[in-house]
């Protein structure tokens, strides 16, 4: 999978020209490049033509042909579409304009992407008939497009997930997270995945309820607390020892 899904980070390629103005009014034209795939044959081209914001006018590669949406636009569509030169060169648009520049843009992207850290953890475990509650957060990653999602034994979930905004951090990078409400069956297997520019694969975390949370946060208190005690211990072996070679015995 390579950038995988162009939806997730560079869904539409765009350029906006102004082109008049007329007693305040004015006309505007967008061309766009819109796909979905890494591959880009899901390629599309827009033409579109406004006019105070609204489109009047519009060519679609995959139509072939311009679509009016006002009566002036019909009008011009029903024009347009009987050069079939200009519809051929528009078409061509496909791979001269959109594939030419979404490879260029792509190749930027993957240039100064940073892998996202992934964490999985329990917010909240199931009790009597409230379903338990796992987060899935992704922090320090670029650029800003990412995708997280669940499965549930290979199936994805949606009805039961919530995610927040993508937040900028203030230093150029940004974090989500996602929350997944379910109630645990015996040997399911539920996972995080997030796919991001930066990883040609996307990254997997499995959630492991064989332990409750609350059980492995005491046993890693209790360790780090054991290597604490034991650290001090051994200071305090050699601080005595270093008092005791720098005494003179006196015999009564």
């Amino acid at each position: 999978m390579s950038l995988l899904n162009f939806s997730i980070f560079h869904p539409v390629l765009m350029l906006s020209a102004f082109i008049g103005t007329a007693d305040g009014y004015y006309h505007n034209r967008m061309d766009e490049c819109v796909y979905s795939t890494s591959d880009y044959s899901d390629m599309v081209y827009l033409l579109s033509y406004s006019f105070n914001k609204a489109v009047e006018l519009q060519y679609n590669s995959t139509v072939g042909k311009f679509v009016g949406f006002t009566e002036f636009g019909v009008k011009r569509a029903e024009r347009l579409n009987k050069d079939q030169a200009r519809l051929q060169q528009l078409k061509a648009q496909v791979d001269t304009f959109c594939r030419h520049n979404a490879q260029i843009l792509d190749s930027a992207v993957r240039d100064e992407t940073v892998l996202p850290k992934v964490k999985l953890s329990s917010v909240k475990q199931a009790e009597g008939n409230h379903p338990a509650v796992l987060m899935c957060s992704a922090y320090d990653f670029y650029p800003e497009q990412i995708k997280v999602s669940w499965l549930r034994d290979g199936k994805l979930m949606t009805s039961e997930v919530t995610s927040t905004m993508k937040m900028a951090d203030g230093d150029w990078y940004y974090q989500i997270h996602s929350e997944l409400e379910y109630t645990p069956t015996s040997g399911e297997k539920v996972s995080c995945v997030v796919e991001h520019a930066s990883s040609t694969q996307p990254i997997v975390k499995d959630w492991n309820p064989s332990m409750p949370e609350s059980e492995r946060n005491k046993i890693t208190i209790g360790s780090s607390g054991l290597v604490l005690g034991i650290i001090i211990a051994a200071a305090g072996l050699i601080y005595y020892k270093k008092k005791s070679s720098g005494r003179i015995l006196v015999p009564n």
